[in-house]
């Protein structure tokens, strides 16, 4: 087995020549016959026992061909891959080019591109900080109120925004009700804008036992079609009003909710929390800015082919996590609507994106002549093994080494990369704009 001849060509394709040896062929033809012999009815033969010579008399001289030259080819391609030097991406196409004496295979399909960037040191980008305010503090002391918030009876006013109504409704459309329009004993909190729009602005101002009618008009994106689009009325009456009622925020509020003593001690932990994640947050605006205007320096003929498997690793990464839901694929197109090739169509730029900046990393972690240690290897098994709560070793087993030091190349490639850009300073104008807000 070795290779013939190998061409690239545009677009980083490709066009190799390789063989197989008529040993290596033999071999391969005697288990194909092996294998299908069982299934063959030859007369005056028990299943699987005819010769391999009776059979190629009575189907053809080929019949144990296609199975053999399968068989075959991974290992002759690979090797012609590996002394050819190139990287094979896809799936090739391959032709019988002779098979007179040893077997010689054609392969066309496509190669990892050469890869060209340039001035990839001192990029620079934005980072800005988000400040934490006084309102920011507020909004996450209301939102740990609201979820010890108790719901009490209002028997003294009228219906109000963020109330909760207790109603019984049924719904007309020239005066014949509609099937799903009827209701008794449902919850509804004003303004969540959980019903047909409009529909709880008309309960406010109303007080228990109240008999009313709602006037609203479906959307024209509605579910049900006969509905869509049309105006409809609602006899409603409303049983009950209840209020949440949210727990004064003091020092025994404070106990209640966190491990501080006070008040004040708690909304300082509250706004070191906010700027630490305000600082998060700017670091991966950062990183994104920095990754998009990295993309632009990449020269590169990319195969279509990289792109449209990396789209399929999105759709199949996509489905383990619905099944983790309790759901698959079909399912999920099934009830949403979208078709498989919708979906491709949203991942594909993110598909996109991911293809072009490993590309781009690895070319970089080349020309830096970046390393990982064995050592870095060892702890990386070990944090993937702690993660998954899985044996250290199994994972050795389901991923190669060689995997996981790209990975971690690709990773130390980002972070020179981020390490040696240069955070663009705001102007003056934007400066004060800022202070502004």
């Amino acid at each position: 087995m070795s290779l013939i001849k190998n061409e690239l060509t545009e677009k980083s394709g490709f066009v190799m020549e390789f063989s197989v040896s008529k040993e290596a062929y033999d071999k391969a033809e005697m288990e194909a016959y092996k294998k299908n012999a069982k299934s063959i009815n030859v007369p005056g033969f028990r299943k699987g026992k005819a010769p391999k010579a009776i059979i190629e008399r009575l189907y053809g001289k080929g019949i144990f061909f296609e199975d053999a030259i399968n068989a075959c080819i991974p290992e002759a391609f690979d090797a012609a891959v590996k002394e050819a030097g190139i990287t094979v991406v896809g799936s090739p196409k391959f032709d019988l080019v002779s098979n007179d004496g040893d077997i010689v295979l054609k392969a066309e399909g496509f190669v990892k591109p050469e890869v060209t960037i340039e001035n990839y040191c001192g990029i620079e980008a934005p980072r800005k900080v988000a400040r934490v305010t006084k309102a920011n503090v507020e909004e996450e002391l209301d939102r740990a109120r609201a979820r010890l918030a108790r719901t009490v009876d209002v028997t003294d006013r009228a219906a109000k925004n963020g109330d909760i109504a207790n109603i019984d409704f049924e719904g007309f459309m020239d005066g014949v009700a509609f099937d799903g329009g009827k209701g008794e004993g449902h919850d509804l909190k004003l303004g969540s804008g959980s019903f047909i729009p409009g529909f709880e602005a008309q309960i406010e101002g109303k007080s228990v036992g109240e008999e009313f009618d709602v006037n609203v008009t479906f959307p024209e994106e509605y579910g049900a079609t006969e509905l869509a689009g049309k105006p409809a009325t609602f006899k409603v009456k409303l049983n009950a009003i209840k209020a949440e009622e949210l727990p004064s925020a003091d020092d025994e509020f404070a106990k209640d909710v966190s491990e501080f003593d006070t008040l004040d001690e708690y909304k300082a932990d509250i706004k070191a929390k906010i700027a630490k994640r305000n600082e998060e947050e700017a670091d991966r605006a950062f990183e994104n800015a920095v990754v998009e205007a990295l993309l632009e320096k990449l020269v590169a003929e990319i195969p279509e082919v990289m792109f449209a498997e990396e789209t399929e690793n999105f759709i199949r990464d996509y489905d383990n996590r619905l099944r983790m839901q309790g759901l698959d694929l079909a399912q999920y197109t099934k009830y949403t609507g979208l078709t498989l090739d919708a979906l491709r169509a949203q991942f594909r730029p993110n598909a996109e994106k991911q293809v072009k900046l490993r590309l781009a990393l690895e070319k970089i972690a080349a020309l830096e002549a970046l390393t990982v240690s064995d050592e870095d290897v060892a702890a990386e098994y070990k944090r993937i093994a702690d993660a998954y709560n899985l044996p250290e070793e199994q994972v050795r087993a389901m991923v190669a080494e060689e995997d996981i030091k790209a990975d971690m190349l690709v990773a130390a490639a980002l972070k020179f990369v981020k390490d040696n850009a240069v955070v663009k300073k705001a102007s003056k104008a934007k400066t004060e704009e800022a202070d502004a807000e």
